[in-house]
């Protein structure tokens, strides 16, 4: 339950229809068990203490008594189990008959919410029994007190305020405008329904998308609790369809016909995150409404919730094919038109035989396509010095070649050595001036180039590199157009896989998976043995570690501890607390320090949810300190080594 995580359950209990008593204890078993399981909130079916199905019996006495009695030992049970239940029954109040949701906590009831749309079409006839919920707000009497009674309640914890809680039921989210939408409007980060929706064929898939879509309309976790088993066959079959979504997406579902529950971790503080993004969520909170509050005792939870370590990458399957097209086409569609826009007779790229000119590569040859230009338009600069190796320098040949650019060879060691010497730097001095004086001069290259041939000069740099600041101030962080800006390094790599494996031209596959094989370096220090000496991920530490804590950092402004915890889970068995911490503090101390460089960044496509554009997501001033992100650091590093 810290950092926001709370564990949910949807479940189906095993009832019998117009037997209360039996059902009171099948809710309470289900109820015992979700303790059990460390839930803080359960959710089940609408009308389960009596079946949903009871037709004219809800008209008896004997049955609404029976529910009333059921509710009262359900109550009971729930006291010790530090668990929000929400159960469904039919309550009489001021002579109408309501379809309600009872909250339960501690063995009190919190509240009765009413339904508020009563379907009477095709096998459903609610209106002959039910009543709408009124509305306002009133109070009914219960167990010789007053409770709170009508839609326009909200449950809220108080040691975790950002769970709040509302209710519909069943119908309510079919209906045109659910009144989740206003429960949301209202502060609402949950929302609970309690249905009886019965299977017919394709219903399943209908109800997954309802449920998954109104999660992410309303930016807020969904629990959905469906009738099962022990509901009258007479005229429909139901399955228990259990789902739980966050945001869109859906967490745990059980099998239909399996009688089992959908139990998760939510992430409030995710969803809160999102709704800060979200100017376009509402303001203003619709009049009306009341906070029932309650204790939750904070505790350990133990995540069962997965994470991936590279979060950016979409999972296996076609869904990555897919995505990974969208992006190069975000990507050339971009290039293409700004190339169009100057009038630039072509594309200019430094090609290094490395990851980020290769993608550069790939988009601009796709760009130069898309506006009907002979592949020669494209012009691949190499520019030796140094450090260069004859594998990637090689690669970058082959790679021009195959692309049919223009390929151009400016060895940039004399020059580099002219400027040494104007400077005063020994060449022996392998400082950051060392390296920084290759890295200008290649992008003096790249523009003069642009220059003599009206083209248009392709940065390559890329989203890790841009939150690290690796990369030399009006070097290679300068170009004409930035196709790689949001795109971070984890899945660059993807991208040029992608790549590989659709072409079917043998050389260019060949060279694209060498290029995935060869390690990521600037190559601004001499080589050792023709080998490459400077490992990028041996200085700043490993991309897809940075990647990972730039994507909670910044998507979802997540706080260095929360951000540690995750990592451990995704990269349990892969790098231990203490090289986590590492690089984490070196992350954060890079992202701010680093500020400047993003401050004036060149134009280039936003393609995923994350971007440092100063001109779009992300605004920040170049001398913000680091110290608060730092010093929580520090202080998780000091309880590691205890």
């Amino acid at each position: 339950m810290k950092d926001g995580f709370i564990r949910v359950s949807a479940a189906t209990p095993e009832i019998r229809v117009a037997d209360c008593r039996r059902n009171a204890e099948a809710v309470c078993r289900t109820m015992k068990k979700a303790a059990e399981e460390e839930a803080s909130i359960l959710v089940l079916p609408e009308l389960c203490l009596t079946g949903y199905t009871c037709g004219d019996l809800f008209g008896q006495r004997t049955l609404l008594d029976g529910a009333r009695e059921a509710l009262r030992r359900c109550c009971e049970a729930s006291r010790g189990l530090s668990l929000l239940t929400l159960a469904g029954l039919p309550l009489e109040w001021k002579g109408k008959l309501y379809n309600c949701a009872a909250v339960l906590w501690e063995g009190q009831v919190l509240g009765f919410v009413p339904k508020s749309f009563l379907p009477n079409y095709g096998e459903f006839y609610e209106k002959r029994r039910f009543a709408p919920a009124p509305p306002e707000n009133a109070r009914v009497e219960w167990e010789g007190g007053s409770v709170p009674f009508g839609t326009r309640l909200l449950f809220q914890a108080r040691e975790l305020p950002e769970l709040s809680l509302a209710v519909e039921i069943c119908e309510d989210l079919w209906a045109a405008a659910p009144p989740s939408v206003q429960h949301a409007a209202a502060g609402a980060t949950v929302i609970a329904n309690l249905s009886a929706s019965d299977e017919t064929i394709g219903k399943a898939e209908y109800r997954r998308a309802l449920v998954a879509g109104q999660s992410a309309r309303l930016l807020c976790a969904y629990l959905y609790a469906d009738a099962g088993d022990g509901e009258s066959s007479t005229d429909m079959v139901f399955a228990g369809h259990n789902l739980v979504a966050e945001n869109g997406a859906l967490l745990a579902e059980s099998p239909i016909f399996s009688g089992g529950a959908a139990m998760a971790e939510i992430d409030l503080q995710r969803l809160l995150a999102d709704r800060r993004y979200n100017t376009t969520f509402p303001q203003a909170a619709p009049s009306g409404y009341e906070t029932v509050f309650f204790s939750l005792p904070l505790r350990d939870l133990a995540l069962s919730r997965s994470f991936s370590s590279t979060p950016f990458v979409p999972p296996e399957g076609a869904d990555r094919e897919q995505v990974c097209a969208s992006i190069l086409e975000i990507q050339s569609r971009g290039l293409a038109r700004r190339l169009e826009h100057s009038h630039s007779t072509g594309a200019v790229v430094g090609v290094s035989g490395g990851l980020d000119s290769t993608l550069a590569m790939l988009v601009a040859s796709r760009a130069l396509r898309h506006l009907g230009r002979p592949a020669g338009s494209l012009t691949a600069v190499t520019m030796p010095c140094f450090g260069t190796t004859r594998r990637t320098r090689g690669n970058a040949e082959t790679l021009s070649r195959c692309l049919g650019a223009e390929f151009l060879t400016v060895d940039i060691t004399a020059a580099v050595r002219q400027h040494f010497s104007d400077i005063g730097q020994e060449e022996t001095d392998h400082s950051v001036t060392y390296e920084n004086c290759q890295a200008r001069e290649r992008t003096q290259v790249l523009m003069d180039i642009a220059n003599r041939t009206g083209g248009l000069v392709v940065g390559t740099g890329d989203l890790s590199e841009l939150a690290l600041g690796w990369a030399t101030y009006n070097g290679d962080h300068m170009s004409m157009y930035g196709v790689n800006a949001s795109v971070p390094k984890t899945l660059i790599r993807y991208l040029i896989r992608y790549a590989a494996e659709r072409s079917r031209d043998a050389e260019l596959k060949k060279v694209l998976l060498d290029i995935l094989d060869t390690p990521v370096s600037p190559e601004l220090l001499p080589a050792v043995d023709g080998r490459i000496s400077q490992v990028t991920e041996d200085l700043v530490g490993p991309y897809e570690l940075h990647d990972f804590f730039l994507y909670y950092a910044i998507r979802w402004g997540f706080s260095p501890k929360k951000i540690f915890r995750l990592a451990k889970i995704a990269f349990d068995g892969i790098y231990d607390s203490t090289t986590v911490l590492r690089w984490l503090s070196v992350f954060f101390r890079r992202f701010f320090q680093q500020q400047f460089k993003r401050s004036c960044l060149p134009d280039g496509p936003k393609v995923g949810s994350v971007s440092l554009s100063p001109r779009g997501d992300w605004r920040m001033p170049s001398d913000a300190a680091a110290d608060l992100w730092l010093l929580e650091i520090d202080t998780l590093a000091g309880d590691t080594s205890k």
